[in-house]
């Protein structure tokens, strides 16, 4: 995998969609995962991007840099 630091927002999933956690990459349209825990979440996404800029190579298509997008609380 290309040497990226993509930021990932992990959100908490209502306990109605079954709970845990839900790690999206905002740059990759569609690139998201989900855990147990926020830091499973995060393992989780790690290879959905992997997978996401694979998959982006494979078609021809650009994969956008990381934005420089800063931390939200």
């Amino acid at each position: 995998m290309d040497d990226l630091t993509y930021a990932v927002l992990v959100e908490p999933l209502p306990i109605s969609e079954g709970g845990g956690y839900l790690a999206s990459v905002p740059d990759l349209p569609g690139c998201m995962s989900d855990g147990e825990t926020p830091e499973e979440a995060i393992a989780n996404v790690r290879d959905a991007i992997a997978c996401w800029i694979e998959a982006a190579k494979e078609l021809g298509r650009a994969v956008p840099p990381p934005s420089r997008a800063k931390a939200v609380a």
